[in-house]
């Protein structure tokens, strides 16, 4: 068995998170800062992703670990915000070793918001600054960060982050940045597809569907090239190798496909980052197994809050949607 962790705190020593969020311009992004950093690892599956540095994390390359990741808005031109997190981290002496000094690791990974504010000014070097010094032990969710001009099929999307304690003692954390092209409820219904997954908590977030006027699902979507995007970030304390990592990676990306549909399309660039505290001594199949699994939960949950908590900044919410406010 595993319990749920709570809600709005980062759960493991060592990681914390921190957003710009830009309501001018509709986008920002959110920062992960690993104090003595992570093993880190990446799964794509959608196929109009946007990345930084993603090469260095396969399992038969040499750098392990990671000193920060990087979620933004901004689509391609918002991974100049991996800038000012690096010189964050330089001004501390953080990352690779080098002879002329450390070289901060800071993996990034961008969703399309552009245009949907009043300003256009993609994430830049100096909202990674300040996502990064505004990073802390407390997680803020909802329309803030990387979900700040979010959409998610129709509806506000957002940031959400959802965790679990397993029985072995080490947990497992998500943390989602949700601006998908498929839908996060079930249109002749209105519930959310991710609702089994939820804490008895989170349950008392869902709206009442009584007035929920239900419509058919054709898959007509406006499609919209490279316009959309759901990332993810799954964490653990278990002293996972890199290539358990990006096994943990893979697995959690079913939780995408479970909150999500549809999911992993050619119009999205969804993917998944996974990171280990631990030493990377590697761990049992039976634990990793495990691992994985409930890193797919976690996910699924954390997509559902960031969907739940979502400020509409003038788009509709879905808990406005299922209230039948202009269903």
């Amino acid at each position: 068995m595993a319990e749920a962790l709570p809600s709005g705190k980062v759960p493991f020593q060592g990681l914390r998170v921190g957003h710009h969020t830009d309501l001018e311009a509709l986008t920002g992004c959110t920062v992960l800062l690993l104090e003595e950093g992570a093993i880190g690892a990446v799964d794509v599956r959608g196929a109009a992703p946007g990345t930084r540095e993603t090469d260095l994390l396969s399992p038969e390359n040499t750098v392990e670990r990671v000193q920060a990741l990087l979620l933004t808005g901004g689509s391609a031109l918002g991974l100049g915000a991996a800038e000012g997190v690096v010189r964050f981290l330089r001004e501390r002496g953080l990352g690779f070793p080098t002879p002329a000094g450390p070289v901060p690791i800071v993996p990034a990974a961008v969703l399309y918001d552009l245009g949907r504010g009043r300003a256009f000014r993609p994430p830049g070097p100096e909202a990674g600054y300040l996502a990064a010094k505004a990073a802390g032990e407390e997680v803020a969710e909802g329309s803030v960060g990387a979900g700040t001009g979010a959409l998610a099929g129709g509806v506000k999307g957002g940031v959400g982050a959802a965790g679990f304690r397993l029985e072995e003692g080490y947990g497992v954390w998500a943390l989602a940045a949700v601006n998908s092209l498929g839908r996060p409820f079930d249109p002749l219904t209105g519930r959310l597809y991710a609702e089994a997954f939820l804490s008895e908590e989170e349950r008392g977030l869902l709206p009442d569907l009584s007035r929920y006027r239900g419509q058919p699902e054709d898959y007509r979507y406006p499609f919209l090239l490279g316009q959309h995007t759901t990332l993810g970030v799954v964490v653990t304390d278990a002293p996972l190798t890199k290539a358990q990592a990006r096994r943990l990676a893979i697995m959690a990306q079913d939780g995408i496909a479970r909150a999500l549909r549809p999911a992993h399309t050619p119009l999205d660039g969804d993917l998944v980052f996974a990171l280990a505290l631990g030493e990377g001594s590697g761990v049992g199949l039976p634990l990793l197994l495990r691992l994985g699994a409930y890193a797919a939960d976690a996910l699924a949950r954390a997509i559902a809050r960031g969907v739940l908590l979502a400020e509409g900044l003038g788009f509709p919410t879905y808990r406005e949607l299922a209230a039948g406010e202009g269903a």
